[in-house]
């Protein structure tokens, strides 16, 4: 017999259950933007709260050096906590990268909720983007489970799909990039990406308007935890010496994510053996890295701590005037606490890459005959590809950060291909070894 025949994408988009299934994942585009800017205005707060307020609260004009440490602590506990005793381990393991796997269910969700909001909201060096997928497939499973009829696993798993692309919309500030992440991350193409497609913008699209929208009527901004573009100076014509240094630089970066990324693996497996103990001293050990930082420069520990998307423009506003030493120092303290984080803590790993992509861009613009504008596109995109591994968000991403238009779009492609063919050698070198 002959295998029955596909059934035709276009005659599905066409049909009333897919229409049903659009409504579905508006619906569920409006309650996952909801829940994402109740996570990360939950997450702003707490950092503004312990790291300003509450110093200030106290009656200290600016916080002590030791500060970041007892919050820290907390921080190891309550991530100890989460993937100990709670299902789903606390959700994402960052040392991998950002994967897009099983959906979350809904009795992960609390332990996914309690490991991101202690990881992010008090200092661990991890972004928010893989809680946020987390929290979007969790409650699109949540929606699914109160149908009369059992679901489909193939219209669940669409639907969790569509619930990432709104949950990653809230963050990166466009339906589109989230759109492309969670397709170039989940490996989905051929001629049913259509189908997956346009439930996924529907409910970004749509949640992307509610996030905005709820901003509005709150009057709390979403600037405060939204990725920022940066401010760089128009680059109008690539020229053929920023050509010769992409290269090289871009295989640095990708040599120097793999490093961080094989440390976090280290640290992932230590802290596995006794995680009430250690997830806690790794915790203790970022603080006191942000602390010798802060205390060797002018900068503080906050620029250390945390995702870094805050810091990003003051670090840039302030990148003329930073010495190359403290560029450095900065460099390696936020790769060294960043690998500490992925190992010991939950969150997401692009943030932070975005951040040392940054502070390589203004080291690098010092040297000859390359400015500050390609070395910090070219940069940001080298790393952020080097740990996510995946190409063609990575070049949007960058784009959409940068600003920089047409003169830096053929570096930033260069330096993916590059960063991204090296780090594949790499990982497979070491998967020989």
């Amino acid at each position: 017999m002959s295998a029955e025949a596909a059934p035709d994408p276009a005659e599905l988009i066409h049909s009333a259950p897919y229409r049903r299934l659009l409504l579905v994942c508006s619906v569920v585009g409006v309650l996952v933007s909801l829940a994402c800017w109740a996570f990360l205005e939950v997450v702003h707060l707490l950092q503004v709260g312990l790291y300003t307020d509450l110093p200030e609260a106290l009656g200290f004009e600016t916080p002590p050096w030791w500060w970041p440490l007892p919050i820290l602590g907390v921080a190891g506990v309550l991530i100890a906590g989460a993937v100990t005793k709670l299902p789903g381990r606390g959700g994402h393991e960052p040392s991998e990268g950002l994967h897009v796997g099983p959906p979350t269910t809904a009795r992960e969700l609390p332990g996914v909720l309690l490991a991101a909001t202690a990881t992010i909201g008090l200092g661990m060096v991890l972004g928010p983007e893989a809680p946020l997928i987390a929290i979007g497939s969790g409650l699109a499973m949540l929606v699914m489970d109160q149908a009369r009829r059992p679901v489909p696993d193939q219209t669940r798993a669409l639907v969790a799909a569509a619930a990432g692309f709104a949950a990653l919309a809230t963050i990166f500030g466009s339906p589109v990039i989230g759109a492309v992440i969670i397709i170039e991350a989940a490996g989905l193409a051929g001629p049913t990406l259509p189908l997956i497609l346009l439930p996924g913008l529907m409910a970004s699209g749509i949640g992307s308007l509610v996030f905005v929208g709820i901003g509005s009527v709150t009057g709390l901004s979403s600037e405060a935890y939204a990725l920022p573009p940066l401010t760089l100076p128009a680059y109008p014509t690539p020229r053929v010496t920023d050509f010769a240094w992409v290269v090289p630089l871009a295989l640095v970066a990708a040599l120097l994510v793999f490093v961080v990324m094989r440390l976090a693996g280290v640290v992932r497996d230590l802290v596995a053996r006794q995680p009430w103990v250690l997830i806690p001293a790794a915790a203790l050990l970022v603080g006191v890295v942000a602390i010798a930082f802060a205390e060797s420069s002018d900068l503080s520990t906050e620029t250390v701590l945390f995702s870094g998307e805050d810091a990003m423009a003051g670090v840039l506003e302030q990148g003329d005037s930073l010495a190359i030493g403290t560029l450095l120092l900065l460099l390696l303290c936020k790769s060294f606490t960043w690998a500490v984080s992925m190992g010991a803590a939950r969150g997401g790993p692009t943030f932070p890459a975005i951040f040392l992509g940054l502070v390589g861009g203004l080291l690098c613009m010092h040297l000859p005959d390359f400015a500050e504008t390609p070395a910090v596109g070219a940069l940001i995109a080298a790393a952020v590809v080097s740990v996510l591994k995946l190409p063609l968000s990575t070049i949007i991403l960058t784009l959409l950060i940068t600003r920089a238009g047409v003169g830096v779009a053929p570096l930033v492609i260069v330096a993916v291909v590059v960063a991204y063919i090296a780090t594949l050698a790499l990982a497979s070198r070491a998967a020989r070894a």
